[in-house]
């Protein structure tokens, strides 16, 4: 099954950037993406605020909105595995050991 996932997520990558010229048309004034695209709701980890999205051009990564309790802040979306979501590869760490 890991296997599938890492065979998905360059997929969805790629299908990302594809869609990346129409996000920008589709935010609305406050800068959040009014029509999040399938393949980023599909991939996104239920507890995330879904309606407030961006796509932070420095990272090329979706974040979201998240109301706490003391302040509110963009946190990067990510997927049920925890993974960032981008539209480009993003650097992996180095492995030690």
């Amino acid at each position: 099954m890991h296997l599938r996932i890492t065979h998905f997520l360059p997929a969805v990558a790629l299908t990302l950037g594809a869609c990346n010229a129409s996000v920008d048309a589709g935010r609305a004034n406050d800068g959040f993406i009014e029509e999040l695209p399938e393949a980023v709701a599909a991939a996104a980890a239920p507890y995330q605020d879904l309606r407030h999205v961006r796509l932070l051009p420095e990272d090329g990564c979706y974040w979201y909105r998240h109301v706490g309790p003391v302040e509110t802040t963009l946190l990067p979306l990510r997927t049920t595995e925890g993974r960032p979501i981008c539209t480009r590869a993003q650097p992996r760490p180095p492995v030690s050991g």
